[in-house]
């Protein structure tokens, strides 16, 4: 018999997360730019309830060019006062700086993987602890919540749902990383 994650039981009313925990929490990405969604939406959760963080998605979209990598890297002083600025999103300078600093970062790992995807693929049988070390030396303003709460929603690492939860079974088909 499946059920859904306690989480899901216990907040039925809250469509937002229900809603990302159907379509989302734990798929596998394939494009770049949604991985660094992923990464930007995570580290702005920082301190504060996921909760905030999905009804601020679209406007961090509209903010953060789409989460367009190459976009994001070339911000300027401007851009930087422009988010600061936006009630629509978490106006936090660390936070800020990091997307900027992390798309950057992503754009140097190209040089060497070809892509973000590439680089997570390349490090997949890593312990979580691992990751955690890897992802502090590659970008900024990634602790060990932020690094775990990324890699389970994108695949990286196993738990995102329990396993009689429905969701469990579509993410399996799709032979997520923590798969592989």
């Amino acid at each position: 018999m499946s059920s859904y994650c306690d989480y899901c039981n216990t907040h039925p009313e809250d469509t937002y997360n229900r809603e990302y925990h159907d379509r989302l929490y734990g798929f596998p990405i394939q494009n770049e730019d949604e991985l660094f969604e992923r990464l930007v939406l995570e580290i702005n959760q920082a301190g504060l309830s996921w909760i905030t963080i999905l009804k601020k998605a679209d406007h961090f979209r509209l903010a953060y060019a789409g989460f367009n990598i190459e976009k994001v890297a070339a911000f300027n002083d401007e851009d930087r006062q422009r988010l600061l600025n936006d009630a629509g999103i978490i106006r936090n300078r660390l936070k800020v700086e990091a997307a900027i600093t992390n798309a950057n970062r992503i754009l140097a790992l190209r040089a060497g993987h070809g892509s973000m995807k590439s680089w997570l693929d390349s490090q997949r049988q890593l312990s979580l602890d691992e990751w955690t070390k890897l992802f502090k030396k590659t970008f900024v303003f990634t602790g060990g919540e932020i690094v775990k709460e990324f890699l389970l929603s994108t695949g990286y690492l196993p738990g995102a749902h329990d396993e009689t939860c429905p969701v469990y079974q579509q993410i399996a088909s799709l032979n997520p990383p923590w798969m592989a």
